[in-house]
């Protein structure tokens, strides 16, 4: 293995471990984000303590992921100008620019109305605040927007011309607006919803397990339940959407998340494979279990493709992704998980129709509660596994078909890659340990359920709802 490659290899092991750990934080700030303001109009709309109540505890742990959201998400943007260097100037005049949209219109948005959406309630009148809210919420779903508007077009370019080692811009709009971004922007917001709801959830059924502020956490479950029904749904049908438009777009992607090898001609009914072993040597599955027919429904809801599908076989080694039993797997981890969400909602919508979630019954069935408490690190899977797929599946290419990852990144010594590749592997775990201690505190104290709730600017002699109610 020449220097070089081993210089490719360690930056992007570098950029997938920050990418991978940042995109922990985010996620929640951005779901919970909505989640807020759902229960802060809660309150404005009925003056009711128990939502205000619900607002304050719920904005604990926003602020925490929040704070290390902008820690680790800081080191991440800088590897474009040191790491990858050569993408920042074949690319810079559009990537740069969005990048830079990103963070001025939507993360100051974001951090400029955060302090009063945490400090706020008793200075300024409940419906600023209320708006700060919102304010908080738009500015973190439009980080959504603009993150996911450039690495689609990363995916798919679009809007100029590539001449000379560099892109240049002829349509901005065309460029933010390329092919992949409306599908891919849809399928992370509701990404984001759906893995802060179960979140929500899991950390409700926790609490209702140990009969801890049950009518506080029983609302908030419950809540949660009626936000999945709508979500988890939707989200099935926007991954569905965004695999077909990898079938049409980027058909190297989808013939390694399928474990294609071999073309698949038109007229013809192929298999969906549930699970293989891919052996990239022999350019074969050493086993796979399939259901017959199937992937012809899957990719064109018929019962025979009107196109030919191409196998990784018909591509040279050097212009197709590697990797295939990880491509192959994430792929499925991210749709049993978000199958196996739409099912558990449906199971506990089931039951809060037949009366079966009161308090009592957390306790009583405590494989229920499990398997909501396990929906939430199991969300934070899907989404990691989606972006494997997304950006491994992309692979040898950077910018796709025009700047090849082994040409995008920096030439700088070794060493120092892996240094920093260190250095962030330990700093990132004292960040993962720190959340995870003062989410615990959170947790552990609870609600407080004697704070005053504001009225006018000032603190009102509101009654609070006893926990047991």
């Amino acid at each position: 293995m020449s220097s070089s490659l081993d210089v490719v290899t360690l930056s992007r092991l570098q950029f997938a471990l920050t990418a991978i750990f940042h995109m922990l934080w985010p996620v929640l700030s951005t779901g919970l984000a909505i989640f807020l303001v759902i229960l802060e109009g809660f309150w404005l709309r009925t003056r009711n303590p128990f939502y205000y109540h619900q607002a304050r505890f719920w904005a604990k742990l926003y602020v925490l992921n929040f704070g290390i959201g902008v820690a680790s998400g800081l080191p991440m943007e800088f590897q474009f100008g040191t790491n990858w260097a050569p993408l920042s100037e074949f690319a810079g005049d559009f990537f740069g620019s969005v990048l830079g949209f990103e963070g001025a219109m939507a993360f100051m948005l974001e951090a400029g109305f955060l302090g009063i959406m945490l400090f706020g309630w008793q200075k300024v009148p409940p419906v600023i605040h209320f708006l700060s809210t919102v304010m908080v919420a738009f500015g973190a779903n439009l980080s959504v927007f603009w993150i996911l508007s450039a690495n689609s077009w990363l995916q798919t370019p679009a809007g100029g011309t590539f001449s000379d080692g560099h892109f240049h811009v002829q349509n901005y709009f065309s460029a933010i607006n390329n092919p992949f971004m409306v599908k891919s922007v849809i399928h992370m917001a509701l990404a984001t919803v759906e893995t802060s709801t179960l979140v929500v959830a899991a950390i409700s059924a926790w609490s209702l397990m140990r009969q801890k502020a049950p009518a506080f956490f029983q609302f908030s479950f419950k809540l949660a339940l009626v936000i999945l029904l709508a979500v988890a749904p939707l989200q099935i049908l926007a991954g569905h959407e965004s695999g077909v438009q990898v079938a049409e777009r980027q058909p190297t992607k989808l013939a390694a998340i399928e474990a294609i090898w071999e073309d698949q001609p038109a007229g013809t009914s192929p298999a969906w494979s549930v699970v293989a072993v891919p052996d990239e040597a022999t350019g074969t599955n050493r086993w796979k279990l399939a259901v017959p027919g199937a992937l012809s429904w899957i990719l064109e809801s018929r019962p025979q493709l009107s196109q030919p599908v191409r196998g990784l076989n018909s591509w040279p080694a050097d212009q197709r992704p590697h990797m295939v039993g990880l491509l192959f797997y994430a792929f499925r981890v991210m749709i049993a998980i978000g199958m196996a969400a739409a099912g558990l909602t449906a199971l506990g919508l089931l039951l809060w129709w037949r009366g079966g979630l009161s308090t009592e019954r957390f306790r009583r069935w405590p494989w229920f509660s499990w398997a909501w408490i396990l929906s939430a690190p199991a969300g934070y899977l899907a989404i990691e596994s989606g972006w494997v797929v997304r950006c491994v599946g992309r692979q040898p290419w950077t910018v796709y078909g025009q700047l090849r990852t082994a040409d995008a990144a920096s030439v700088l010594p070794p060493g120092e890659v892996l240094t920093s590749l260190v250095t962030f592997a330990v700093l990132y775990t004292f960040l993962l340990g720190f959340a995870l201690f003062f989410g615990a505190m959170i947790l552990a104290k609870g609600p407080d359920l004697s704070l005053e709730p504001p009225q006018n600017g000032s603190a009102a002699r509101l009654p609070v709802p006893s926990p047991s109610a």
